[in-house]
């Protein structure tokens, strides 16, 4: 199978926290990876998310950031409780 990796970063205005994962993350802008692998047998190119993680700064004395597993899903709900905080509904 082949795999394909996309990189882009988000960006929170405020303090966000990301569901099953312990702590609370300052605001800024933050790395997102996605790696993806084509789906075999069907007549097009398509591909199925295998992962999504987050570089995160660490929470220990002896690493200066972590890249932490996610669920997209988990990444969207943060991000829309960051819009909802930037217009007053928080």
């Amino acid at each position: 199978m082949t795999e394909r990796t996309t990189r882009s970063s988000v960006s929170f205005a405020y303090p966000f926290h990301l569901s099953g994962i312990e702590g609370i993350y300052p605001s800024g802008t933050y790395a997102i990876e996605v790696s993806e692998e084509t789906i075999e047998g069907v007549s097009f190119v398509a591909y199925r998310r295998i992962q999504t993680t987050i570089d995160l700064p660490s929470n220990t004395a002896y690493m200066s950031r972590q890249v932490v597993e996610i669920e997209p899903a988990d990444l969207e709900e943060a991000l829309a409780r960051d819009l909802e905080t930037g217009n007053g509904k928080s």
